[in-house]
């Protein structure tokens, strides 16, 4: 059957354009901003020294099936192959559920790309479990969640019940996207990374091309008539509840073991301290600040405008223009796909070759599929002929598949494998969130106005384009990124030596390489000191020195950018501020320490139930009054009509109820009387003849060695002096600045 699509409205390409465009103008700018308010050396080892470069590196895929095994990849592989099949159902099927139904274009699209939202907010939470349990368990319970919605999809009966049912799917479906890649990163070696990423890839053309046929040839089976169409889902919970098994059956590998293999040898020294569980916000802070990742993300998220629309509004416009009924488009669906089982395996194994030679030149070739995938199907939309149309999709969807062979490896190396599942996670969330849904939605409204044809033109070039001219620009960073992952597991390595050498001298806290920043402004730059059991510390330096950032940094408030922050031994460092406390630490923050509209009574009963046994919380409470009277008739008064010195007193009594292992005290005198002050350091003395350790963040020089051991000296951000206190007052190069500023008295 000839076309009946009327082609006018291309001009309408223009207006697309104009909103990514402006994306990413103000994403290029932005970086501009940055690289030219930071303006540091650049940190990038030799290629020697990163992890999978050089030539010296290749792997024959045998050994690297023996070193990881078969059955995880097969599963993987197996899982996407499902995974794609229930999707291509969805989107081959289509036109028959929308009949069934009796909806629009445009709310088909989007009841279809509804799961992909649900997907992306269901990623994240995902990423969370699969950071503090069993990730193999995980999936087999998402798969199983998979597998029950979308039999359900088989049940609907209105718009309602199919969002519903999609949403389902989404759920289950989310866990694969940050999980399995972490898998496969953990449980192959470097060598043949890529190779297993392209082998986990290729489930979706197997998918693409085995699911439309099976799925027109079930409805085929069943008669092709009207309802048919829900056979394809009732039997799709078969080989669902075989995955979910198989994974819950599956031993997972031991997290960042092949890094660690590279980095340090084959000996893998174990932690013999649990790290605390990486917060999910402040690993996306800090994944933010690793450049290859963040403009891969971008992206990729602009990419979606097309990645998820494309599919669903070419086989619409299959039925609709060119009149194929549903066993034809599942037949043509699989032709678009069939070219990318050949071409990922050699880009799988080219990458990998890529990236031996000089990392970067992978990401690069990620970019330029990229554009090639949009360049194919652009060229293709301009072609009335069926065939011709069909082959310039076909090359199109090889491309794309070959771009995101390159995807998997670049994340893996860019990003600490302690925050792996996370950076996958907002992969999903680029994709479907950003892109993919608003993409559905927009590439669906000018379907309805324009015609399938006219809207993939509007969307599919502006979203290739600036998506791969953003990725490749990324890949400048790529060496940097890597280096800076090394980087950390040198320290990591280093820090595991010292503690098995001497367990009974581990520091209670460790802050090591620290960089920290506000937006684009960087105030610490590779701050580093360490604090002993029963130690006082003080932390000094003109106003802007960067003393308070780093206690922020320290207690959870602020996340650094780069940089370990340890507690007895454990990183903490993108932990939970509350995880801190349950930890022992303890911070008083200057001139907001205490809850203004509280009693002093009611501030008190909050602090106190920190104390595990309710036993002794009272007999805490009453130890606070003991040494500040001055409070006892104060209890029913607002914190916030205290004076300043009360207020510190009724800071302090925090740390005299809670009895902290770390005690971070800022500004202790400011704005206060000598005599207050005099008071409140007697506390202090006390509390450090108790043998709590503390940090004291001071801009008065006198005050602070009045009571400390040692001194750290900050000026512009960086460690100036690291020693004993008296060693300090003998350098008048740095105490000159304090006291020309008034600020040292």
């Amino acid at each position: 059957m000839g076309p009946t699509e009327d082609t006018n409205g291309d001009s309408t390409a223009a207006s697309s354009g104009g909103g990514l465009s402006g994306l990413t103008s103000v994403i290029f700018e932005e970086e501009a901003n940055r690289l030219e308010a930071e303006k540091v050396q650049e940190f990038i080892l030799p290629d020697d020294l990163l992890p999978g470069v050089g030539e010296g590196n290749a792997m024959r895929l045998r050994e690297g099936f023996r070193q990881g095994g078969v059955g995880m990849i097969a599963l993987l592989l197996l899982l996407i192959v499902v995974e794609e099949f229930q999707q291509v159902a969805l989107l081959v099927l289509g036109p028959d559920i929308q009949e069934t139904l009796d909806i629009s274009d445009t709310t088909l699209l989007g009841l279809i790309s509804f799961g992909g939202v649900v997907l992306v907010l269901s990623t994240l939470p995902f990423a969370w479990l699969a950071d503090r349990y069993s990730r193999t368990k995980v999936l087999a319970g998402a798969t199983a969640t998979w597998g029950i919605f979308g039999v359900a999809i088989g049940f609907i009966t209105n718009p309602f019940q199919m969002g519903i049912a999609t949403a389902g799917t989404g759920i289950g479906k989310s866990a694969n996207i940050p999980i399995a890649p972490s898998l496969i990163a953990d449980q192959y070696p470097i060598g043949v990374r890529t190779r297993m990423f392209a082998a986990q890839t290729l489930g979706r053309p197997i998918g693409q091309v085995v699911g439309p046929i099976v799925a027109g040839g079930i409805v085929a089976l069943a008669g092709n008539e009207a309802g048919d169409w829900r056979w394809v889902f009732w039997l799709f919970g078969i080989p669902a509840t075989i995955l979910s098994v198989a994974f819950l059956l599956k031993r997972e590998p031991k997290r960042g073991r092949n890094e660690q293999e590279a980095v340090f040898g084959a000996e893998v020294a174990e932690n013999t301290v649990d790290d605390g569980p990486v917060r999910l916000s402040a690993a996306m802070a800090r994944l933010k600040k690793v450049r290859t990742f963040y403009f891969l993300i971008v992206g990729i998220g602009v990419l979606g405008f097309a990645l998820v629309a494309v599919p669903a509004t070419f086989n619409l416009m299959m039925k609709d223009v060119y009149g194929y009924d549903a066993l034809q488009r599942g037949w043509i669906l699989s032709i678009t796909w069939s070219v990318s089982v050949i071409t990922i395996p050699l880009a799988g194994r080219y990458g990998e070759r890529l990236f031996r030679r000089n990392p970067p030149s992978a990401l690069k070739l990620m970019g330029a599929s990229i554009l090639m995938y949009g360049l194919f199907l652009t060229i293709g939309l301009r072609f009335e002929s069926a065939p011709v149309l069909i082959a310039f999709f076909a090359i199109g969807n090889a491309f794309q598949g070959m771009a995101f062979t390159q995807m998997g490896p670049t994340i893996s190396a860019v990003v600490p494998y302690q925050m792996r599942a996370q950076a996958f996670a907002m992969v999903g969330v680029y994709i479907f969130l950003m892109g993919g849904f608003f993409g559905g939605l927009l590439t669906g409204a000018f379907s309805d106005a324009f015609g399938q044809r006219t809207a993939l033109t509007i969307v599919v070039p502006p979203a290739a384009l600036l998506g791969g001219l953003l990725i490749i620009y990324g890949s400048r960073y790529m060496k940097r990124d890597i280096s800076m992952t090394v980087a950390e597991l040198l320290e990591m390595q280093e820090e595991q030596k010292r503690m098995a050498a001497d367990p009974e001298n581990i520091p209670v806290l460790q802050v090591r390489n620290v960089d920290a920043s506000y937006g684009t402004l960087q105030v610490l730059f590779d701050v580093s000191f360490e604090v002993k059991k029963g130690e006082c510390l003080a932390l000094l330096g003109t106003n802007g020195a960067g003393k308070s950032t780093i206690l922020r940094s320290i207690s959870g408030l602020l996340n650094p950018d780069r940089g370990v922050v340890r507690m007895n031994g454990r990183t903490i460092t993108l932990v939970d501020p509350q995880y801190r406390v349950a930890l022992g630490m303890m911070q008083i923050p200057g001139g907001e320490a205490v809850f203004p509209s509280m009693s002093v009574s009611e501030n008190l009963e909050l602090w106190s139930e920190l104390i595990e046994d309710k036993t002794k919380r009272a007999e805490r409470v009453a130890a606070t009054f003991e040494v500040f009277p001055e409070l006892t008739h104060l209890v029913d008064s607002k914190a916030g009509s205290l004076s300043g010195g009360q207020q510190q007193m009724l800071a302090l009594g925090k740390a005299i109820m809670l009895q902290p292992d770390l005690l971070l005290i800022d500004e202790l005198s400011l704005g206060l009387a000598p005599i207050i002050v005099q008071r409140l350091l007697a506390i202090v003395e006390e509390l450090k003849a108790q043998g709590t350790t503390m940090i004291l963040v001071e801009q008065s020089v006198n005050v602070a060695l009045s009571v400390a051991d040692r001194a750290v000296f900050m000026e512009r951000g960086q460690v100036r002096f690291e020693g004993p206190a008296q060693e300090l007052l003998e350098r008048d190069d740095l105490l000159r600045a304090v006291f020309l500023s008034g600020e040292g008295a």
